[in-house]
């Protein structure tokens, strides 16, 4: 939807009913991601793209339609659906469109969406695509980090679909979620598709070895978006970290600090030193420590540590900035191999992000996911 951000703000401002196709589900060589939205308006415009041009005469009349009757549809265009080549998606995929009418009246949760876009405040648009009753088709949810807004029909929906959107406000990715008709999450009958805005967290890996390849591989499967920076060019390569978004010859501390400045590191970044050598470390942790970052770690032995907490207290570091770093990095998994020791290190941000301590579940009691809405 962010490509049609400004048009649909206009509109919707001015009062105006329009007609918002999404895509809400790609499956093979489809040709927009989700997300992906055409916005067709009361006198005929159009804005955006759904196919880059194969279905957009489709979606067209069906925006026309939700327009003058207000009735939202699901529809899917594909190879296995023989109205796919009256309409001309020769790309050989298949895409689920949502169309809706887009007012004041049907979805005045809106306006906070896109103030929350305008600001930079992440923020997912959940919107029920197909359920049983016709009546619930077509309700929405805003989900922030820390509180929602609408309702999808009942608190069990409500809580489901906002844990899972918090998860994929965290990775940054839309997509489609599916339900029983009560929110049951092994049942099925209701789809919500689940519209994120907010930019992939940052994982920063200091130190160009093969710890760092591993937990590049590991970071964008979480869907970090990567960075390996190391000061030595030789190590510092793309080929070496194909995984990685982007590859950095530069000094660490510079780096972060440079990034830091720009505006490039919030409380979402995930910072980890791999490189266990002070002149690297320990520039780099006086600048990270003194960030509010999500996570920060440094990887050593315990002799390795101990050296580096009295450095950091010799730089001038206060015993409050040291105890945000987690060293020895990762968690207790028994881990060898630099993949191991990439799955602890995940594991044990995933578990400081959503304050889960980290033990077997099989040995805990209640529940399993922790309630942000319920915290301070």
């Amino acid at each position: 939807m962010r490509d049609v951000l400004d048009e649909l703000d206009r509109r919707y401002r001015a009062g105006q009913s329009v007609g918002l196709g999404t895509v809400v589900g790609t499956f093979s060589s489809a040709p927009r991601d989700p997300g992906a939205a055409m916005l067709v308006g009361e006198d005929g415009a159009v804005a955006g793209s759904v196919s880059g041009g194969c279905i957009e005469g489709a979606v067209y009349e069906l925006a026309e339609q939700a327009i003058a009757d207000g009735g939202p549809v699901l529809q899917r265009y594909g190879v296995s659906d023989e109205s796919a080549f009256a309409v001309g998606l020769t790309c050989g995929g298949i895409i689920d469109i949502f169309v809706e009418r887009v007012d004041q009246n049907g979805f005045p949760e809106l306006r906070a969406a896109i103030d929350a876009v305008r600001a930079e405040v992440p923020v997912s648009i959940a919107t029920v695509t197909e359920h049983p009753d016709a009546a619930v088709v077509g309700r929405h949810l805003l989900v922030f980090d820390d509180s929602t807004v609408g309702s999808l029909g009942s608190k069990r929906v409500d809580d489901a679909v906002t844990d899972d959107a918090r998860g994929q406000l965290d990775s940054g990715r839309s997509g489609t979620l599916h339900y029983g008709p009560g929110g049951e999450r092994r049942g099925e009958g209701m789809s919500v598709f689940v519209n994120v805005f907010a930019p992939p967290p940052r994982l920063l890996v200091f130190g160009a070895i093969d710890f760092a390849a591993a937990m590049a591989r590991i970071g964008s499967f979480l869907g970090y978006r990567v960075t390996v920076c190391d000061a030595r060019p030789v190590f510092a390569t793309h080929t070496r970290f194909p995984e990685a978004d982007e590859v950095v010859v530069d000094w660490p501390h510079r780096y972060l600090a440079a990034e830091a400045a720009a505006g490039r590191v919030d409380k979402r970044t995930v910072v980890t030193v791999l490189t266990h050598d002070p002149k690297f470390d320990v520039p780099l942790l006086e600048v990270a420590l003194r960030l509010d970052v999500g996570y920060i770690g440094a990887m050593g032995s315990r002799r390795t540590h101990d050296d580096r907490l009295e450095r950091l207290r010799e730089a001038g570091m206060t015993t409050k900035e040291i105890a945000k770093m987690s060293s020895p990095i990762g968690l207790d998994l028994g881990a060898r191999t630099p993949e191991e020791t990439a799955v602890s290190i995940a594991a044990e941000i995933i578990a400081l992000h959503w304050g889960a301590g980290g033990a077997r579940l099989t040995h805990r009691d209640g529940p399993i996911h922790v309630d942000l809405s319920s915290t301070p």
